[in-house]
C-alpha cells in the first residue's frame, strides 16, 4: 500500500474509525464512506478501532464513540467483519486493538491457553482479509506469541513509538516491526489539535536512522488537509482519527446518520496529502 502511494508520488493516507459507532452496521458504513470521499478519492488504509474498556492512548472523541459502541454491544468478532467490508473497498484493513482481547479472543470469560487465543484471532483476521495489528500496549520485548502467529499467517506487526524513545528503544521497536511503524507525535492521548506537532519532524528523522527501509506513519493530532499535507511532506503514512470520529459524534448530536460531512473531511484530507511532495 505505502508503495503504490509512493508510486503516485505522495504518502498513504490511513483513517480511524471504532467499530460499533454508532452500531455495527453504521460504523462499517462509515469505514466504507472514509475509503471513497465524495469524490471517489479517500484513504488508502482503514485503521478499524476496536473498543475497549480501559484505552490506554484513546483522547476524548474516541472515548465517547467507543463508550456507546460498548454499552450497545459491539463485540470482538464484529472487528473481522468490518474488515471483510473494507477489504472490498479495495482499501487496506488494519485492526488497532489492545492486546488483552487478543490474549483472550474465543475465551468468553473462561480460562484459555493464550497461545490458542492468539493465533485463533490471528487466523480470523487473516481469513477476513486484514492486513495486520497496530498494538498499543504491546511492545516487542513482550510480544513472543503475537511474532509467531503473525509470522504463520502473514500479517504486518505495526509497534509504537514516541519522541520519549531511547535509541535503544526505537532500534529494538523498528526491528520488530513488520510493514510500517507507527510514530506518536506528541506525549499524549489522540485528539485533533489546531498545530501539528514540533516534534515529529525530528522522530522521523531519529526512526529513519535506525530503519531506513521502514516506512514511518505520523499520527496523533492531525485534523485537515493543510495538516496531512505539512505531516506527508516528511511522513510515509498520515493517520487521522480524532477528526473523523467527531463527524460522526457531531451527526449523532443532531439525531442523524448524515456522512456528509465525513465525506467532505475525508475529501480535504485525500486532497492534502496529495499536496505534501
Amino acid at each position: 500500500m505505502v508503495a503504490a502511494c509512493r508510486e503516485q508520488g505522495r504518502p498513504a493516507l490511513v483513517g480511524y474509525l471504532p467499530v460499533g459507532y454508532p452500531d455495527v452496521p453504521g460504523s462499517i458504513e462509515a469505514m466504507q464512506a472514509l475509503t471513497s470521499g465524495s469524490q471517489g478519492q479517500g484513504v488508502d488504509a482503514v485503521e478499524i478501532g476496536m473498543p475497549y474498556s480501559d484505552p490506554m492512548m484513546d483522547g476524548l472523541a474516541i472515548q465517547h464513540a467507543t463508550t456507546k459502541a460498548l454499552a450497545r454491544g459491539v463485540r470482538t468478532r464484529d472487528v473481522f467483519t468490518a474488515v471483510e467490508a473494507v477489504a472490498h473497498t479495495g482499501a487496506t484493513p488494519m485492526v488497532m486493538i489492545y492486546w488483552n482481547l487478543v490474549e483472550h479472543y474465543g475465551s468468553h470469560g473462561r480460562t484459555t491457553h493464550p497461545e490458542e487465543s492468539v493465533r485463533g484471532f490471528a487466523r480470523d483476521l487473516a481469513n477476513a482479509g486484514g492486513a495486520g495489528l497496530i498494538t498499543p500496549d504491546l511492545t516487542p520485548d513482550d510480544a513472543a506469541m503475537w511474532a509467531a502467529a503473525s509470522d504463520e499467517f502473514g500479517l504486518d506487526r505495526v509497534y509504537l513509538v514516541a519522541p520519549s524513545s531511547t535509541e535503544r528503544r526505537l532500534k529494538m521497536t523498528t526491528d520488530a516491526c513488520r510493514g510500517w511503524v507507527y510514530a506518536t507525535s506528541v506525549m499524549g492521548v489522540t485528539g485533533a489539535r489546531a498545530s501539528t506537532s514540533s516534534a515529529a519532524p525530528q522522530l522521523v528523522e531519529r526512526v529513519r536512522r535506525a530503519a531506513p527501509d521502514l516506512p514511518v506513519g505520523i499520527g496523533l493530532g492531525v485534523s485537515n488537509g493543510e495538516q496531512a499535507a505539512e505531516i506527508g511532506s516528511f511522513a510515509d503514512l498520515v493517520i487521522v482519527g480524532s477528526a473523523l470520529v467527531k463527524r460522526l459524534l457531531d451527526a449523532e448530536d443532531a439525531g442523524t446518520r448524515d456522512l456528509g460531512p465525513l465525506r467532505a473531511t475525508v475529501d480535504d484530507l485525500a486532497a492534502g496529502v496529495r499536496k505534501a511532495w
